[in-house]
């Protein structure tokens, strides 16, 4: 590292400490090397994060620019407002982007945090800038590939932003926030919210136009899963089993995965009088179930077995998803 730039963080890792005492007192290079790690961490976060960003806004804005606006196609949520307004009105479409996910994200502010709408503002904006200043050619005048090819590199400059932890169409924030409120799911807010925004469509526009529009957005949705997600899904599997330490053996040894034991109660036999069941909980990804499946069924063919998706982890011994 560049012994200037080492100095800077040495200084504000010494400040942060200063700061924080309640006693004044000499700080210590002991004292300063976890916070100084600290920093490097947050600093190194902050640029992987801000890459995600930058690629997600120029992806957008290449969804938008070289297929959608030309078209005159909409999409779902703030960004198909934002098109539907540019088609009905003489506002630009980068100062729409602006105007309508402010009020989400003031709302973002008390849902989630100052920290996650500041950077939202800061992407938004970088979008708007990016969409009025940056020339993209215009790719196709076929209505079925601006639909799929628009909402695919839309949705992955959603997706990306998203993992740089921020939104470039804010209405996540109220599908959030309505979701809390009336105890239903963000995906039927965030369908209900796109079912107004295509009926609108329709009706300004035309049937065809909302129907591509509906085209774009699951194309869009669809992208930004994957980004997210990953094409792979965590899978977190409960075993119990007479023969758990050959299947701890199997899993640890041959599929080369972590796993945690707990002891348990049967409620039914033992009535849940005595430790008498050692459960095993180990976490593979969805193309990895097959395999643990059969290699199970080789142990104990009447193992008792629970799956669930795992939306996300981090540490252990796990085959790490895309862009981690």
């Amino acid at each position: 590292m560049n012994p200037i730039f080492s100095k800077f963080l040495t200084d504000i890792a010494r400040k942060r400490i200063e700061n924080n005492l309640l006693v004044k007192k000499a700080v210590t290079e002991k004292d300063i090397a976890p916070v100084l790690n600290n920093i490097k961490v947050e600093i190194s976060h902050a640029i992987k994060e801000s890459i995600f960003i930058i690629i997600g806004v120029f992806s957008a804005g290449f969804g938008l620019k070289g297929f959608l606006l030309p078209n005159h196609f909409i999409d779902g949520g703030a960004t198909g407002i934002s098109l539907l307004l540019e088609n009905t009105t003489n506002l630009s479409i980068s100062s729409l982007l602006i105007i309508v996910n402010i009020p989400f994200i003031i709302l973002a502010t008390k849902t989630i945090g100052k920290k996650f709408a500041l950077k939202s503002i800061i992407a938004i904006t970088l979008l708007a800038l990016v969409v009025h200043f940056v020339e993209y050619p215009i790719i196709t005048e076929d209505k079925l590939l601006i639909s799929i090819f628009g909402g695919f590199f839309l949705g992955l400059g959603i997706g990306l932003a998203m993992r740089g932890g921020s939104v470039i169409d804010g209405t996540e924030v109220l599908a959030i926030y309505i979701s809390r409120k009336l105890s239903i799911t963000i995906g039927d807010v965030l369908f209900l919210i796109n079912l107004i925004i295509f009926s609108f469509g329709a009706y300004i526009l035309s049937i065809e136009t909302a129907l591509y529009a509906i085209l774009t957005y699951l194309a869009a949705a669809k992208t930004v899963d994957f980004v997210v997600d990953g094409v792979e899904e965590y899978v977190g599997v409960t075993i119990i089993s007479k023969h758990h330490e050959a299947l701890r053996i199997m899993i640890t040894k041959k599929l080369g995965r972590a796993c945690t034991i707990y002891a348990g109660k049967g409620g039914f036999e033992t009535q849940g009088k005595n430790y008498d069941k050692d459960i095993i909980y180990t976490i593979v990804t969805r193309l990895e179930l097959a395999k643990l499946n059969t290699e199970i069924d080789k142990i104990d063919k009447n193992a008792f077995i629970t799956m669930g998706i795992v939306k996300d982890l981090r540490g252990g011994m796990i085959k790490r998803k895309p862009l981690k």
